[in-house]
C-alpha cells in the first residue's frame, strides 16, 4: 500500500481552526489543542444562544406588555385571551412596540378588547 502524505488537508484543517480562533486570548489563538476546544465550545455555544436570544426576546416583549396594561387595570393574561376571542392577530413584538411608542393606540386597543 502507498504511503499517504497528509500535508496539505493537515495544514488546511490546522489553519482553518486557527483561523476560527483568531482574536481569542492566551494560548488559545495560536495553540492548535486550545485552539480546537475553544472553537468546538464557541460552536455550541453560540447554537444555544442563538435558541436562548429568541426566547429572551419574547419574555421582554411579555414584560412591557404587561407593563402598559398594568396602567390600564388589565392583566397580560385576560388581555392576550381577549385579542384572541375578538380575532386580532397582532404579535407579541408588534404589541410590546405599540406598548412603548405608541401609547394612543395602545389604549384604544385595550379598550376595544376590554
Amino acid at each position: 500500500m502507498p504511503r499517504v502524505k497528509r500535508g496539505v488537508s493537515h495544514v488546511k484543517r490546522r489553519r482553518n481552526i486557527l483561523k476560527r480562533a483568531k482574536g481569542y486570548r492566551w494560548g488559545r489563538k495560536k495553540k492548535l489543542r486550545q485552539a480546537k476546544t475553544a472553537v468546538t465550545k464557541a460552536g455550541v455555544y453560540s447554537y444555544r444562544d442563538r435558541r436562548n436570544k429568541k426566547r429572551l426576546a419574547r419574555t421582554l416583549w411579555q414584560t412591557r406588555i404587561n407593563a402598559a396594561l398594568r396602567m390600564h387595570d388589565m392583566q397580560y393574561a385576560r388581555f392576550m385571551g381577549a385579542l384572541k376571542k375578538a380575532n386580532i392577530d397582532l404579535d407579541r413584538k408588534i404589541l410590546a412596540d405599540l406598548a412603548a411608542n405608541e401609547p394612543k393606540i395602545f389604549a384604544a386597543l385595550v379598550k376595544a378588547v376590554s
